[in-house]
């Protein structure tokens, strides 16, 4: 298993990308906006992470915008999942069901 990335929810894009990018120093390693759900998802990396990220959009911070929400997100409610890829899902969740986990 090996960590991918970490959504969070943003109500002010560009604001959001001044404080990761401009102040924190995280890089931009892609862009992804859908016109149908009305979102753009832009991934972060630390710098030391850059290239292994472009390579493996992992590890990465994603910053999920949904356009023209006026949804205010509480700070519980502007976390979204922190995803990990495993080499077989199904052994994988089996493994958990095995440990008692309700899936």
């Amino acid at each position: 298993m090996r960590y991918v990335h970490t959504m969070i929810r943003v109500t002010d894009l560009e604001e959001s990308l001044d404080f990761w990018v401009g102040k924190v120093g995280m890089v931009e390693t892609h862009r992804s906006e859908n016109a149908q759900g009305k979102f753009t998802l832009v991934f972060l990396a630390a710098p030391k992470d850059e290239a292994r990220a472009r390579e493996e959009r992992a590890p990465e911070l994603e910053l999920t915008y949904n356009w023209g929400s006026d949804e205010v997100y509480e700070t519980g409610r502007s976390w979204g999942h922190l995803a990990y890829k495993v080499d077989d899902i199904y052994a994988f969740c089996q493994k958990l069901q095995d440990a008692g986990v309700t899936i």
